[in-house]
């Protein structure tokens, strides 16, 4: 394990930044799991309830609070950064670049301010596939592919500014820091409490869309990506980048694979894309006129009909023992959850 040698696993401590969120909640609760303490950054805003059975030290700090990361992470083995702003506007707002680059750079400066006088906390940097590359030959990309988003119209806010964040943590690894990037695919599974990309699982199962678009996209269950950040903290080397991706389907069949699980009618029309184009086109509009993000826009429209949108995790399987392991379990618990917190009925049927 990356910490201090001879350290006792019940002496280990770490700071996660977005805890209330998907992933930072798996991460902390199997940190939690084997004997580790675990403090989390918050804040003021932020709903906690759903973790109130686990025993987490809440720190009250934002990504602009120097000081209260400082604080929050003095004494730690590693800072798991997992908080971050998602959007798919066409370009970046101040408020999204303050809190996924600039905020990268606060949780950067306390780490180092935290660690004066004694061992410096190990960075695990969570990143996304959107800062890596979309298949043009019909195989899944690893690290090394170069960024090409712009050549399929989807470089938006949320991937142009986990791009600029990833270069932020590179140039600073330049400088002595020890850090690790991770780049996880589409998540699922419980304690999804916004909901997030669990959203998509409460939509099929609502019959919310007519059907589902033509396109694909890499689905993991996040307790995989969770175990994979924790291996990148013990076994990952400094400054790499590693993809903890998952099963690379077409929406079309996750979509049913959702509906079998629930035990509800699937969705079995494709829309078009020709059909989808101006409801995107809507979106757009909705949003210039109201300032507000529409769900559905013309770059989420062609998100959903990327046919290359497909990665590889060979070398974090390789370097980490990263395993992925199938979606039904990440389904049915992201379901029972769901319901327990009222977020679907108890009977679907």
């Amino acid at each position: 394990m990356h910490a201090p040698k001879g350290k006792a696993i019940e002496r280990m401590q770490v700071a996660i930044t977005g805890a209330s969120g998907l992933l930072g909640a798996n991460v902390a609760i199997l940190l939690l799991q084997q004997g580790i303490r675990v403090r989390c950054t918050r804040r003021g805003t932020s709903a906690v309830q759903h973790l109130a059975e686990f025993p987490i030290e809440w720190v009250s700090a934002d990504l602009e609070d120097r000081e209260g990361l400082r604080q929050a992470f003095s004494g730690c083995d590693a800072v798991f950064h997992c908080a971050a702003a998602i959007s798919y506007r066409r370009r970046p707002t101040p408020d999204i670049t303050r809190t996924n680059v600039d905020g990268t750079r606060n949780v950067i400066a306390a780490i180092r301010a935290a660690g004066e006088g004694q061992t410096v906390p190990r960075l695990v940097h969570c990143s996304s596939v959107v800062t890596c590359a979309i298949s043009t030959d019909g195989q899944p990309v690893d690290e090394s592919k170069p960024w090409n988003f712009a050549d399929f119209g989807v470089d938006e806010a949320y991937s142009i500014t986990k791009r600029q964040a990833e270069e932020v943590v590179l140039a600073e690894v330049a400088r002595g820091l020890d850090a690790v990037i991770v780049n996880p695919g589409y998540l699922l599974g419980p304690y999804d409490a916004r909901p997030s990309s669990g959203r998509m699982i409460i939509q099929v199962i609502r019959r919310a869309a007519p059907g589902a678009p033509t396109g694909g996209n890499c689905f993991v269950d996040v307790r995989d990506v969770a175990r994979g950040m924790i291996a990148a903290w013990q076994r990952g080397r400094r400054g790499e980048r590693y993809i903890l991706g998952g099963h690379n389907l077409p929406y079309r069949e996750l979509w049913a694979l959702i509906s079998k699980v629930a035990g509800t009618r699937p969705l079995s029309w494709a829309i078009p894309r020709p059909l989808a184009l101006p409801v995107g086109w809507l979106g757009d509009l909705s949003q210039a006129i109201t300032g507000r993000e529409s769900e559905i826009n013309s770059v989420t429209v062609r998100y959903g009909y990327l046919d290359g949108y497909r990665f590889t995790s060979a070398k974090a399987e390789r370097e980490l023992g990263y395993h992925i392991g199938p979606l039904e379990p990440a389904i049915r618990d992201a379901i029972t959850w769901f319901q327990a917190h009222k977020m679907l009925p108890s009977r679907l049927c």
